[in-house]
């Protein structure tokens, strides 16, 4: 039971008394809720399906084709490779690689003669690397998530001057026997060497150039079907540590007095072939295999790269040949196999042998044979009823224990001096070709070409589907003159670039299409182990054909994605990823996708009709607001004109009760009028004095006008009561007399009985078209010290006038819905008929006429539904796009309180977060023989075709036709220079077009393999349409 320290214990004992004895306090304290479990949306089983899949690809296709940051290198590769696609002999390309290694070795002899130093090569210094602790030149970049550990470990490092004692690159010429295997894993390399020896120069060919007192060597390779230059120094790795830096090995060798200890030390461990960690000559002072294979590991980054392969590949890359994987299992007819291509070995043909090609993990010596290990093939001979093959294990041992082995019964004097062999464990034996089926499951054969092969190559890049199917990019291919040709269609070497590989692999497919032809000509199938590339060789007619692409992706998540090696490896490696991104770059620079004339333009009217249509849109949207507003603005009108014809009929009515209270008030005061002069007369006739006539009284007697009227006299002096001034006076006339109803008159119109306050414009507006004007009557106000006469030339009532800010009965009604309905923007057309304004009745109040003339002044104006311009549209659409631009990124603690999926919502699956994305590098290269007279002709043309993804649908193509006239207005917005530039083109060649229409026919139209299990659904026609179709005799008949 913990206890609470004194502070907080006497804090509760304070809140206990507060909030007194008993009571109990509730604390807060969070809660966290599990969210239920969502429910799934139901969906049926092909939606289930349908949405899986569009899941499953991304939307963003690509991959990365740059590593190092700002490669200014890239352009000048790609300009390099597209002028070398053109066809060019094979000795040729050779020849350019060779002078340019020359060039190197020569330039820097000369710098190191300069300085009087040898040749330290920075770029792959083995000492730097030992010394340090780098491992650069041993170790590749690692791309999976635990780190494995190298098994090299030299000790030493030491120049070749110092590792021989009379080096020599050459003893006796290159021959398979000086080949030993070192500490690396690449006897199909040496397989590959030793099978070089057998045929004269060819190990020369590689070896360029070198200069063993300056140190310096160089040699050509062939890489992704163009020759590459290697420069290297002479520090070779050794097995035994330096004298001075051993300890083990020093402690042992001192354990006997010697003479100079240290020297015999370096002859024991450290001098000769034996010394050297990886490959070594059988001579001990011979230097060319342990040197080849530097340069060979420092072309691939480093010695780990070169760990593991094939010997066809190998082969491959020292002669520029291309190699078939074929298996023992497949040969159709071995006698045509023994006659035809193993008993021309070394003249067209190189050949290597292999065991356990699927890597089962079997391993050790069957019967002499070692498992999964690599074999060059020397000679074949057939003499005395008797097929021998000469193999050659490039280890230097292990030999085969069986019939024509060595000690064999088989063997005789007389056989010895034929084949002039000799007994001796140095890895070349002679097996039966009988036997060399059985024991060998796959061949490696090279093709060479000589100085009459021409090579046209082209590479591109392809988005890789799940699905496996042939692609929408595929080649065409020109052939001008009927010959042997050689198809190769092969995929970048990763084996240059290592860590940075990516997750997918690749396996390659193609078919060879006649033109218009629906089957293919002939096809290849990938191989098991070789993946690199695939070839065809066939007889090949003039003509124009299609290449049809199938590529197989194949994922494996235990690596890690470039971006990822990329970022493990940029702080700590850096030199390192430098090397291997460079050679990266330079390779995907191959593939760079280029935009073709045609693209260009389908491209600029893509834009232009994006452009269009989100015009239209826009126009659209600003005219439905325009008209919504339109729309709601007439409603308003009518609204507010129903409201003011109720305020109009309530004013109208207020004034005729006015106007029917008026004249009760005028006949009541005619009946007092009349009572109290008839009261008057009664009272003068019975009172003496008022027989007198008063001078007041006839000074007011009413008399008659020549036109009958009675005219009130006023003499001078005399001012009239208030009252008789409110009641009897009436504006003057023209003449300037005052017109004065008569008080006994019975025949009055409306507006005599009305009081003069109420109806002012009765008696002062004239008629139309006469010329009287309305006489001008002193105002007089009504203040505190009684009545005060008005400004003159201002006709008012004499009503009592409202006070300041307060209003008028008759005009507050309409004041307050002046405020409530405020003009509009939005209003109808102009012109607005006269029925809509009232007019005034006549008779009525001056508050009423002035509320008649507020209405018709206050009348809105709704202007019509105008169009939006162009120009309008598109400042609107440039704001749009600047806002977007501008518009700030989420903070992070905003992206991090992002509201929660709802429950019809599913959160994003594996196959969403990490989706498909195969990308590959692929380039088809074509070998075809050439006469002499025919060495500068292009006899070859290759193009690739891709889908135009600016083409709009067939359903759109007659709507944007519409608009192709405006392709010169948009000249100057989308490149005009370029586009008179394609046009200009086009004049010079007039076939593309045609050319274009040939080459975008759909794929389907191409047919399914034969082979395939949908064939038989897929062909139209009758039976003997079908059959011609399968045979590829005629084009498709079907639509």
């Amino acid at each position: 039971m913990s206890v609470l320290p004194p502070s907080e214990s006497s804090y509760l004992e304070d809140q206990d008394r507060e909030l007194g004895a008993g009571r109990k306090v509730i604390a807060e304290m969070p809660v966290t809720i599990p969210p239920g479990p969502k429910t799934r949306k139901q969906q049926t089983p092909q939606e289930a399906i349908d949405q899986f899949w569009s899941k499953f690809t991304t939307k963003t296709p690509g991959k990365a084709t740059t590593v190092i940051p700002h490669n200014e290198y890239i352009q000048k590769a790609v300009d390099n490779h597209l002028r070398a696609s053109s066809g060019k002999t094979t000795q040729a390309s050779y020849e350019e690689a060779a002078a340019v290694c020359r060039a190197k070795v020569a330039k820097i002899v000369k710098e190191c003669r300069r300085i009087n130093q040898k040749y330290r090569d920075p770029h792959f210094d083995l000492e730097l690397d030992l010394k340090w602790g780098k491992r650069d030149t041993l170790e590749t970049l690692c791309n999976t998530r635990e780190k494995r550990e190298s098994s090299f470990r030299p000790r030493s490092v030491k120049r070749v001057v110092d590792i021989f004692d009379d080096p020599k690159f050459y003893i006796d010429g290159p021959s398979a026997n000086d080949v030993r295997q070192g500490r690396d894993g690449d006897c199909w390399l040496l397989a590959a060497l030793c099978t070089l020896s057998n045929k004269p120069s060819l190990i020369e060919r590689v070896c360029v150039a070198q200069h063993e007192a300056v140190g310096v060597y160089g040699f050509v390779f062939h890489r992704d079907g163009e020759w590459i230059s290697e420069i290297i120094d002479d520090k070779l790795f050794l097995t035994k540590p330096d004298f001075d830096e051993s300890f083990l090995e020093r402690i042992l060798w001192e354990d006997r007095e010697r003479v100079n200890s240290e020297e015999q030390y370096r002859r024991a461990y450290q001098s000769g072939s034996g010394a050297l960690y990886f490959a070594q000559c059988e001579h001990a002072d011979e230097t060319w295999l342990p040197l080849l294979e530097k340069a060979y590991a420092k072309a691939h980054g480093d010695y780990a790269a070169i760990e593991g392969g094939f010997t066809g590949e190998g082969i491959e890359d020292l002669t520029g040949g291309v190699t078939s994987e074929l298996y023992t299992t497949d040969i159709l007819d071995r006698e045509y196999f023994w006659k035809e291509e193993l008993m021309k070995v070394n003249d067209e043909f190189l050949f290597g042998c292999n065991t356990d090609m699927w890597g089962t993990g079997r391993t050790g010596v069957r019967n002499g044979i070692v498992e999964l290990h690599a074999y060059s093939v020397m000679r074949a001979v057939e003499m005395d009823g008797q097929r021998l093959v000469l193999l050659k294990n490039p280890w230097g041992k292990f030999e085969w224990k069986g019939p024509w082995s060595d000690g064999s019964k088989e063997w005789t004097a007389e056989w010895l001096t034929k084949l002039n062999h000799r007994f001796g464990d140095d890895g070349a034996f002679w097996i039966s070709y009988s036997d060399l089926l059985r024991k060998y499951q796959v061949f490696d054969r090279t093709r060479l070409f000589g100085p009459e092969w021409k090579v046209a190559s082209l590479w591109t890049t392809v988005s890789v589907p799940w699905t496996l199917d042939y692609l929408d990019t595929h080649f065409t291919l020109t052939l001008a003159k009927t010959g042997p040709v050689v198809l190769v269609l092969s995929q970048l070497d990763d084996r240059y670039y290592r860590g940075l590989e990516g997750q997918y692999r690749f396996e390659l497919n193609f078919r060879l299409h006649k033109t218009g032809q629906e089957d293919y000509v002939v096809r290849t199938i990938s191989p098991y182990c070789q993946n690199r590339s695939v070839n065809v060789e066939l007889e090949l007619e003039a003509g124009e054909y299609v290449v049809l692409l199938k590529v197989n992706a194949a994922r494996d998540r235990d690596v890690l994605p470039i971006e990822e090696v990329v970022r493990n490896n940029a702080r700590d490696r850096r030199d390192k990823l430098v090397a291997v991104g460079m050679s990266y770059d330079l390779a995907h620079s191959k593939g760079q996708v280029r935009e073709t004339p045609e693209e260009r333009r389908a491209r600029r009217e893509a834009e232009r009709r994006r452009k269009e249509r989100a015009r239209e849109e826009l126009r659209k949207a600003t005219m439905r607001s325009k008209e919504n507003a339109y729309y709601m603005a007439v409603k308003r009108h009518e609204r507010r004109k129903k409201r003011d014809a109720k305020i109009k009929a309530r004013a109208e009515a207020k004034r005729a009760e006015k106007i029917e209270r008026a004249k009760a008030r005028k006949a009541a005061k005619k009946s007092e009028r009349a009572k109290a002069e008839t009261s008057a007369s009664k009272n003068a006739s019975l009172s003496p004095v008022e027989e007198e006539v008063d001078p007041k009284a006839a000074s007011d007697a009413l008399i008659k006008d020549k036109e009958g009227q009675h005219v009130h006299l006023v003499t001078p002096g005399e001012t009239p009561e208030p009252d008789a001034l409110k009641k009897d006076t009436v504006p003057a006339s023209s003449s300037g007399s005052s017109v004065t109803p008569a008080s006994t008159a019975t025949n009055e119109s409306l507006g005599d009985v009305l009081p003069k306050s109420e109806s002012p414009l009765d008696a002062k507006i004239p008629a139309p078209g006469s010329s009287e004007k309305p006489v001008e009557e002193p105002k007089t106000t009504e203040g505190e010290h009684g009545s005060e006469k008005a400004e003159p030339g201002t006709v008012t009532s004499t009503a009592k006038e409202p006070k300041e800010g307060e209003p008028t009965e008759e005009a507050s009604p309409r004041t307050a819905t002046d405020k409530k309905s405020p003009l509009t923007a939005e209003a109808a057309q102009p012109g607005t008929p006269s029925e809509s304004r009232p007019e005034s009745v006549m008779g009525g109040t001056a508050e009423d006429t002035d509320l008649s003339i507020s209405y018709s002044d206050s009348e809105p104006y709704i202007p019509s539904v105008s169009s939006i311009s162009d120009r309008e549209l598109d400042i609107q659409l440039e704001r749009m796009a600047n806002a977007a631009l501008r518009r700030p990124a989420a903070p992070a603690h905003a992206q991090r309180a992002m509201p929660a999926l709802e429950d019809d919502e599913e959160s994003p699956d594996e196959f969403e977060n990490d989706p498909w994305n195969a990308v590959a590098t692929v380039g088809l290269r074509v070998y075809h023989k050439v006469s002499e007279k025919d060495r500068d002709c292009e006899t070859v043309q290759l193009r690739v075709v891709r889908p135009n993804p600016y083409l709009p649908f067939k359903g759109k193509e007659k709507d944007d036709g519409e608009s192709e006239g405006r392709n010169a207005e948009d000249a100057d917005d989308e490149g005009g220079a370029d586009q008179d530039e394609d046009e200009d083109k086009e004049k010079k060649g007039g076939k593309e077009g045609d050319k274009d229409k040939m080459e975008e026919e759909p794929k389907s139209s191409m047919g399914l393999d034969v082979d395939d299990s949908s064939k038989d659904a897929t062909l139209v026609g009758d039976q003997e349409q079908r059959r011609k179709s399968i045979l590829a005799l005629v084009p498709p008949t079907g639509d």
